[in-house]
């Protein structure tokens, strides 16, 4: 948190500094991000990313989305469009707030180039079928995003949501991972606190448990420490396989 002296924001914890949430997914060879953050580019050069296959995008707010002109050079790399998905919301936004990367033919070579594909229920992209839920978020709605294989669901990726409706829990019962919204202990308008993602943990009991989207109000370890076995924090850079 810009300018706040608290334990967490002053801690050597590395658990603790936290970017802004997005996940990175391959699988045979195929490659996708969720969400392009601000951080994005800080994002991508940690984690050594050289290729996408494609963009999901959660919902439109600027912690989510900002960071796509970053997109440029997975576009440059491959020397094609980027097929990226996402509700109307996103779509209209990306359109409005970054036009030149939906220009066809773009103004001039080196920016990033979209495919925009509109999400209006379950998909296929690469190894995956992808089920999208809304979730109910402040002023809009997010997707929670349900993927599964041809053994049926491997994880499910619930951020930024204020609850998680009856229809969005029961893709979820016993998935192997679930990753989920949980920010603080308090309550907050448009997001799970620890407990109310704890609730959605105990009714559908995923394989695994993650929360993301994680405040300056958690410290990391001592958060974990609290924790029912089975769940814990995610944190940035964290790998998990399925």
């Amino acid at each position: 948190m810009i300018a706040c002296d608290c334990a967490v924001c002053r801690s050597t914890d590395p658990h603790n500094r936290r970017l802004r949430p997005s996940i990175l997914i391959e699988r045979n060879g195929f490659s996708l991000v969720v969400d392009t953050t601000p951080d994005f580019r800080e994002q991508c050069l940690r984690s050594n990313v050289r290729r996408l296959d494609a963009i999901l995008y959660t919902h439109e707010h600027n912690d989510h989305l900002t960071g796509l002109d970053e997109l440029r050079r997975f576009c440059a790399l491959d020397d094609r469009r980027l097929p990226a998905y996402g509700p109307k919301r996103v779509i209209e936004s990306i359109e409005r707030m970054f036009p030149y990367a939906v220009h066809r033919p773009p103004p001039y070579k080196g920016l990033p180039e979209l495919d925009l594909r509109e999400i209006t229920g379950p998909f296929d992209l690469g190894p995956f079928r992808i089920t999208p839920h809304e979730l109910p978020h402040g002023a809009t709605k997010t997707l929670g995003l349900i993927f599964a294989d041809a053994s049926g669901p491997v994880f499910a990726y619930y951020t930024d949501c204020a609850a998680v409706p009856p229809s969005a829990r029961e893709g979820l019962r016993g998935i192997p991972l679930l990753i989920l919204d949980a920010l603080r202990h308090r309550p907050h308008p448009t997001h799970l606190s620890i407990e109310q993602a704890l609730e959605v943990v105990r009714e559908v009991r995923p394989g695994r448990a993650l929360f993301t989207h994680i405040c300056h109000d958690l410290d990391h370890a001592a958060t974990n420490a609290a924790l029912p076995e089975g769940a814990a924090l995610a944190h940035d850079g964290l790998v998990v396989e399925v």
